[in-house]
This record gives C-alpha cells, structure tokens and sequence, in this order.
C-alpha cells in the first residue's frame, strides 16, 4: 500500500469512528493548560487532573504564580513526578508570561520555548488545544501508534523526525485532532505491551499486525 493510500485510508477510519477526539487534561484557559501539560511530563493524565483543581484556585493568574514560591507549589503538586523542578518551572514560567509577554501564554513556538519547563512536545500541545494550530506533538503513544501503523519509517528514530513526516502527511486541517487521534488511540487501545489488536478497527492497515500474525493487508472496513 502506498504512503498517500495508508493515509487516506487510516485518517479517514479515525474520521469516523472518533469524530470527537480532544486532550484529557482539564483547564478553561491556555495559561492553565500550560500549568497542566508542565505537569504533565512523565506523569499521567489522571494524576495532573486530581491536583491541578487546587492549584488552580490557589493561582489563577500569572501575577498570583509569580508571586509564589516554588515551596509554596510544592505542596500543590507533590504527588506529581519530578514535583520540585516543576515546582522552580511553574514559578519561572509565569514569571516569564510578566516579563516578556504581557501576562499572556504566547502562540509562536519560539516564544514558547522560552518558558521554563516548555520543550518541544508541550510547545506543540499548547499551539494545538489553545490555539488550533497545525502542530503535532510526538509523546511516547504518537511515536509507538505512528511506527505500529506504518505512518512513519524505521528511519524515524526521533520524535521530531516523526513530528516532521506526520505534518508533511496528515492535512492540515487534520493535524490539530490528528494529535489527539494517536495519542488516545495509543493510550487505549495499541498500548505497549499489551496492544489489543483484535479490538482495533485499524489491524488489517497496521504493518506492525500484518507482519506479526502474516494476514493479507486490507481496508479499514474489513478490519471492523
């Protein structure tokens, strides 16, 4: 199957079997979803969710995180992984929004890779969720499911050489929920260890089941 076919055919899939795809982390502005995914690095979803309500309320803006220290954080966020640096970062991260930003969470990722704790995937999830922009951030689940489905090569040994091919293939309209498409689709379902393959509506375009149990490649619709 050609490069543009598996595409098509596996966009098209998730399309309509997922229509609604969106991040898990909670947040009502693009200042907490930047607390939220600074948090979430390494840590799961679910843990980020069950302390960022308290933190939240106890900073709501900038000027209030700021205004903290990274001891008076810790104790927000302690059961996190890694609490103490991204304790330091949320403090230095907000102080940076003051100083260099006028109090608001940038969209240009230069900027964003400015701030302390800001790599490149949570750069990529903020221009995605806050503001729709094309940009794919390639976690451990996007780079597994992409490699498993064949979206990507062997040769793509890095996240950003995944990140790279993934948006010179994927529309771009696609690319903002194409991001949650994967991560999801890896977080339930081509976990790991343990993929459920039988319950995937992908198998029959997914190189990794073909060669694995030797069945003819086919079409979503006969994989259902």
């Amino acid at each position: 199957m050609r490069k543009k076919e598996r595409y098509e055919k596996i966009l098209a899939w998730f399309r309509e079997h997922v229509p609604v795809a969106e991040t898990e982390l909670h947040y009502e502005n693009p200042f907490q979803l930047l607390i939220a995914v600074i948090l979430s690095a390494q840590c799961t979803d679910k843990r980020v969710n069950l302390v960022t309500p308290a933190l939240y309320e106890a900073y709501p803006t900038p000027e209030a995180l700021a205004a903290a220290t990274p001891e008076a954080v810790f104790e927000y966020i302690r059961s996190v992984s890694y609490p103490n640096n991204k304790a330091k970062h949320l403090v230095g991260m907000a102080r940076m929004l003051l100083s260099d930003f006028n109090g608001e969470v940038p969209d240009a990722m230069d900027d964003l890779l400015r701030l302390p704790g800001v790599g490149r995937k949570t750069a990529n999830v903020i221009q995605s969720v806050a503001f729709n922009k094309a940009a794919m951030a390639v976690d451990t689940h996007v780079f597994r499911v992409s490699h498993r489905l064949g979206l990507v090569s062997g040769q793509c040994t890095t996240p950003l050489s995944v990140e790279k091919e993934l948006v010179k293939n994927i529309p771009e309209a696609d690319i903002p929920i194409a991001h949650h498409w994967l991560i999801l689709h890896g977080r339930y379902v081509c976990q790991a260890r343990t993929p459920k393959c039988e319950e995937c509506g992908l198998r029959l375009l997914c190189k990794f089941y073909v060669q694995k149990y030797k069945v003819r490649e086919g079409s979503a619709k006969e994989s259902e």
